[in-house]
């Protein structure tokens, strides 16, 4: 008896929604220290020392200040798609949800989603997510800039998975020997000529 069960497919677009659903708490931008935003650092840390603070703190203060220069440019930390993309983020998970109980239901034959309803989760999940690496969030002006990192890619790479998965050919179905395949391509070919 043969097994009844899709076999790729959906294991494809499983595995393409986990990635989606784990991608949101991992790395999504860099956060990076412009050069005038480490200035106004050294002009609001200068500041701060001239009006509260004695001349050791105004020295202290002087001495770090001095140091910020090194910042400019690196990165000083990553931000997930959680900590950034509050609503997107609920949503992507969501859409991962969704995505790999219908792919597992398929994949272990308790139901059979339609070809496309999957692949229709996943294209949703990558507008949103290829919408983020195009339009990042905006930080704060001249001060922060942000660049995407490899979560913003795992998330869009799971999207397309999820996608390939529904639409891998045979997913719905047990695979056809070849002479099965050609019988099935002449019945539906002899559907569509017209008859004299």
């Amino acid at each position: 008896m043969s097994d009844q069960r899709p076999r790729y497919g959906p294991l494809v677009s499983g595995l393409g929604a986990a990635a989606v659903g784990v991608s949101v708490f991992l790395p999504w931008y860099g956060l990076t220290l412009t050069q005038s935003g480490v200035e106004s650092a050294q002009r609001s840390l200068t500041t701060i020392a001239q009006q509260y603070g004695n001349g050791t703190f105004q020295t202290a203060a002087g001495s770090i200040s001095s140091r910020f220069g090194s910042l400019a440019g690196e990165q000083l930390r990553t931000l997930s798609a959680h900590d950034v993309l509050k609503v997107l983020s609920v949503v992507l998970l969501v859409l991962a949800a969704i995505g790999l109980i219908a792919a597992l239901s398929n994949l272990a034959g308790a139901a059979r989603t339609s070809r496309g309803q999957i692949a229709l989760v996943g294209l949703v999940a990558g507008l949103g997510v290829a919408f983020r690496i195009v339009d990042t969030p905006a930080p704060e002006e001249g001060v922060f800039t942000l660049s995407v990192q490899w979560g913003a890619w795992l998330a869009l790479v799971g999207s397309g998975a999820m996608i390939l998965g529904d639409l891998w050919p045979g997913s719905k179905q047990d695979p056809m020997s070849p002479s099965e395949f050609s019988k099935a391509i002449e019945e539906e070919l002899s559907g569509w000529t017209p008859r004299p």
